[in-house]
């Protein structure tokens, strides 16, 4: 293939646009915003988990406390009709006996059922704490992650005004290039790390790095002006600049 040395040169600076897309497009893909924005999102995922389920026990005791709420009222009701009809003077010494003995009875089931009462409460004052201190736990996680998302946001803002930017003189430049000479270009970067053209810098490949052997220099010296040459090594097209080196 042939090209004019004008149409190579500008070879390197249609790479150095895409070096800078693929290098900005990076940043983006790693942005540490990002990544903790993920990790928070799971936090917060978890701790709202975290929440229903201590919401969930906390619905489940208030109904147990309800429950036994309801017991204990049931026997105190009941026993406050029995010492109605004790206190009225109206009952039968068999009734009055039944009635005294009853009262008796009601009293220490009603002991028995305040006791299951005050252990449930205690439950539910222990389960309402963990609700709350979930709630809060959620809270303060839900504005770390609104914080960093505004973080990443207005990173990513910046980096795809800067993408585009950089991506504004491409159009031109492979223009000048030729659609021959891009679209090796092209089939290269693809296989090559996103690299397809290179300089030869002081006898160096500055897309494998790898010093040009001897016999390679006498073959680049002997070149023609517009052909265009691949690197022995890598196969990247090899652009030769007053600094080869030659």
């Amino acid at each position: 293939m042939k090209a004019e040395p004008s149409r190579q040169l500008r070879l390197l600076d249609l790479q150095a646009v895409d070096s800078e897309l693929a290098r900005l497009a990076h940043q983006r893909a790693t942005l540490p915003a990002a990544a903790r924005a993920t990790e928070l999102a799971a936090e917060v995922a978890s701790a709202r988990d975290g929440v229903v389920r201590a919401e969930t026990t906390a619905s489940d005791v208030a109904t147990e406390l309800a429950r036994a709420e309801g017991d204990v009222q049931l026997v105190r009701d009941r026993a406050a009709r029995d010492q109605a009809r004790l206190d009225s003077g109206t009952c039968s010494p068999k009734d009055l006996q039944a009635l005294q003995h009853e009262l008796m009875s009601l009293a220490r089931r009603q002991s028995e059922l305040e006791e299951i009462e005050l252990e449930v409460m205690e439950r539910a004052e222990a389960v309402d704490a963990v609700v709350a201190h979930r709630r809060e736990g959620l809270a303060a996680l839900e504005a770390d992650l609104a914080a960093v998302l505004a973080e990443r946001d207005h990173a990513y803002a910046d980096l795809d005004q800067a993408a585009v930017h950089a991506q504004a003189p491409r159009a031109g430049i492979a223009e000048e290039v030729g659609d021959d000479l891009v679209g090796l270009y092209e089939r290269l970067r693809g296989t090559r790390s996103g690299v397809g053209a290179a300089a030869l810098r002081q006898r160096r490949c500055l897309g494998c790095q790898l010093e040009v052997n001897a016999a390679d220099l006498d073959a680049i010296r002997g070149a023609a002006a517009d052909e265009v040459l691949r690197c022995e090594e890598c196969g990247r097209i090899l652009v030769r600049t007053p600094e080869s080196g030659l």
